[in-house]
């Protein structure tokens, strides 16, 4: 009886089994479509979301742009709550921008991007305009390390869901379907807006953006084999001239006009069509994306009861979630394709790595930031292919065939006022790794830099800078002790101030961070007082002859808003020659120390700490290169330094210590209140007495705003001295040169 019973129980588990296997091979296929809309396409999210709770299972995944990326996070096995997680915790502003950490460039590129609000490249003498803001290589680390588990995977059918999406080749103005390949290189292409990110080459084809000509590959997922097709569509209808109230808007309008006029047929072949509510968002409204994720949600609410009856012919799906595994990679190589300007040297010496090691997708995005940071390469894309149990790190470099570019920027101070820069820059004009570059500052003072600089990377670069520096300003200080001032009887004097400095250098690169160069140093100085015309109005007129040698550190993430890192500047300057205008001259020299650190807590809130010190060696010389203390906003010359609470060159010592604290408190997005403490003592040989312990003679302070726009930071502070009367307001604008 009892076998009969088992053996019974065995056939009703038996077709149960074949049953469901049969309902299995039987159900339809389901295939999902995720249209193309910038921000709008959070609105995926939502509906993924919904599409889990109600218990559909996609089998086949088409997305293009957006839709792309979603699409392609959702078929590599994310579940909707972790891409949920994943967009939240991405700065959509650095994507935007594609920023590169001011750490992975060298000190030349810190300078050259902390001058300029904008920079034109020029081609047969002819200004262009960049082919796009951004190379989107911010983007394509983040999806590289995102498709860490399948990155091994070639063709998109074997991924967890079977995937394609839909890019455009811009030559031939035709849809590529991409179904192949490197998955976060084609997610990337999908989603490469015109002007905004460049084109993608893939196998030889230039793509973009494939919502340009087929934003909802509906006739695609199709072919794939799906039965029902669920399909969201996030694309802008066609507005009018009410709605068209920006650039972005009229440029999605003008790709958006043949995907419109097409999309009415596409919706007659999708089986449930969700369509959310984002008309209020635009392509770049990513802060708001949690509100278009609700709308995606809502939207698929509506048709909740067509997918549930759906869901009930599938059976009860297991929910899929990613299993993160840890994003080390051992290298086995790396491949580069030919270049002609750039040894493999150059190249591997930029991405730091070597066979054998372990790494993480954070050492390659460094490299990879490294490389971007030089501008001198239009585009890169790289990928990890199988190499046994290890992986070969394969890169494609394409040259920037632009050598030329104009700069431009503005700036406004209280020492040199107001002035116009422009910039003309020249790569590889004489030999590979350099570049020519002079700016030239014109409005109340003119100004001029010219640099010339060999960079070999870790190897010896050499170079040569010409700089002229001028400004009229009332001071209190005469460059002589106030000695000047003493037998005149005034408390100021009207300098017109000329700096003309010529060095040649040589520099490397020294433990693999810090900077440290030597070289030789022409300088004239002419500084004359409109003040002193019945007397002798010229205060001094010489030139001078110096060696120097320095000692550089920065790892500061903004110079002018540093939230974290520290910087060190170390220097001594001998000089031995003097035309020697005022009969004075002893060969003395000068050396000085600078050391920072910032640091953040509470997210918002920044202590900056820095330490300066200076002096004079040798026998009593001349005072026109002594330390000038005072003001703020200017671009420092020789040995003016700032300081809050006196006005513009106050204070002049041979000989000074001095310390600043400052509070800063980011109120809002790149909005900044700040509280800064500095005090000080100076004189004429410091350092030979213990009086520089003493209580500091020289204090003040300074509470002020700042905001980092796209000309530079916009600053405005008020200081004050307990040792003054006075108090002072400085005013500045755009990037310090």
């Amino acid at each position: 009886m009892q076998k009969a019973l088992l053996l019974f129980l065995s056939l009703c588990f038996l077709q149960l089994a074949v049953a469901q296997d049969a309902i299995k091979k039987n159900r339809p296929k389901i295939g999902l479509i995720l249209s193309g809309g910038g921000a709008k396409g959070f609105a995926h999210i939502g509906v993924l979301k919904v599409l889990e709770q109600a218990g559909v299972k996609i089998d086949y995944i088409g997305g293009t742009s957006m839709g792309a990326v979603v699409g392609g996070l959702y078929a590599s096995g994310y579940n909707a709550t972790q891409i949920d997680s994943i967009f939240k915790n991405t700065n959509f502003d650095e994507l935007l921008q594609d920023y590169i950490p001011r750490s992975s460039k060298s000190f030349y590129e810190k300078r050259n991007d902390e001058m300029y609000a904008l920079a034109l490249p020029i081609n047969k003498f002819k200004v262009g305009i960049p082919i796009a803001l951004s190379k989107g290589m911010y983007n394509y680390n983040l999806l590289a390390k995102l498709t860490h588990k399948v990155r091994h995977i070639r063709d998109f059918n074997q991924l967890q869901i079977p995937f394609l999406c839909i890019a455009t080749d811009i030559e031939k103005g035709e849809p590529v379907i991409l179904d192949k390949g490197y998955l976060a290189q084609a997610m990337m292409a999908s989603s490469a807006f015109p002007s905004l990110f460049s084109p993608v080459d893939i196998d030889g084809k230039l793509l973009i953006d494939g919502g340009v000509v087929n934003n909802y590959p509906v006739d695609e997922v199709r072919k794939m084999g799906a039965d029902i097709i669920i399909g969201v569509d996030v694309q802008d209808d066609l507005k009018d001239r009410k709605g068209l109230t920006d650039a972005t808007r009229i440029l999605v309008q003008i790709t958006n006009l043949e995907m419109i006029r097409k999309m009415k047929d596409k919706i007659k072949v999708t089986d449930i069509y969700i369509k959310p509510d984002v008309s209020y968002f635009g392509v770049i409204s990513f802060n708001e994306g949690q509100s278009i994720i609700k709308k995606g949600e809502e939207a698929t609410f509506a048709v909740y009861e067509q997918l549930k009856k759906l869901a009930d012919t599938i059976g009860n799906p297991h929910l899929q979630k990613m299993q993160v595994t840890a994003d080390t990679i051992v290298l086995k190589g790396v491949s580069i394709n030919k270049l002609d300007k750039f040894t493999r040297a150059y190249i591997m010496g930029k991405l730091k790595l070597k066979d054998g090691k372990k790494y993480t997708y954070n050492d390659i995005k460094s490299g990879i930031n490294n490389l971007n940071a030089t501008q001198n390469f239009s585009s890169i894309s790289y990928s990890l292919e199988k190499a046994n149990d290890k992986d070969e790190f394969k890169i494609n470099l394409t040259e920037n065939k632009t050598k030329a570019y104009l700069k431009l920027g503005i700036h406004y101070d209280g020492l040199y006022k107001t002035a116009a820069l422009i910039n003309y820059t020249y790569k590889k004009g004489f030999l590979k790794n350099d570049v020519l570059s002079l700016d030239l500052g014109l409005g109340d003072n003119i100004r001029y830099n010219l640099d010339y600089y060999v960079d070999n990377g870790f190897y010896f670069s050499y170079g040569f800078k010409s700089k002229y520096n001028s400004f009229n300003r009332n001071v209190t200080t005469d460059f002589n002790n106030g000695q000047l001032l003493t037998q005149l009887g005034i408390n100021k004097i009207n300098i017109d101030f000329k700096d003309f400095t010529n060095q040649i250098y040589v520099q490397t690169v020294f433990i693999q961070k810090f900077l440290i160069g030597a070289g030789l140093e022409y300088k004239y100085l002419k500084i004359e007082s409109p003040t002193l015309e019945n007397n002798s109005p010229t205060l001094e007129k010489s030139n001078y002859s110096s060696v120097f040698g320095y000692l550089k550190y920065d790892s500061f993430d903004n110079k002018y808003f540093p939230k974290k890192g520290w910087y060190f500047y170390g220097d001594i300057q001998s000089y031995f020659h003097s035309s020697n205008y005022t009969k004075a001259f002893n060969e003395f020299s000068i050396a000085k120390g600078d050391l920072g650190i910032a640091q953040t807590f509470y997210k918002k809130v920044t202590l900056k700490a820095q330490t300066e010190v200076g002096f004079a060696i040798g026998n009593q010389s001349v005072h026109f290169l002594d330390f000038v203390l005072g003001g703020y906003g200017y671009n420092t010359i020789n040995n003016f330094k700032h300081f809050y609470g006196y006005d513009f060159l106050s204070i002049s010592k041979d000989s000074y210590i001095k310390s600043c604290f400052t509070v800063d408190v980011e109120v809002y997005k790149k909005n900044h209140i700040n509280f800064s403490a500095n005090y000080a003592n100076a004189d004429d040989k410091l350092f030979k007495t213990d009086d520089w312990l003493q209580k500091p003679k020289y204090t003040g302070y300074a509470i002020g705003y700042g905001l980092e726009s796209i000309i530079g930071p916009i600053e405005v502070k008020y200081s004050w001295s307990p040792e003054l009367s006075k108090g002072y307001t400085w005013f500045s604008v755009g990037f310090w040169f």
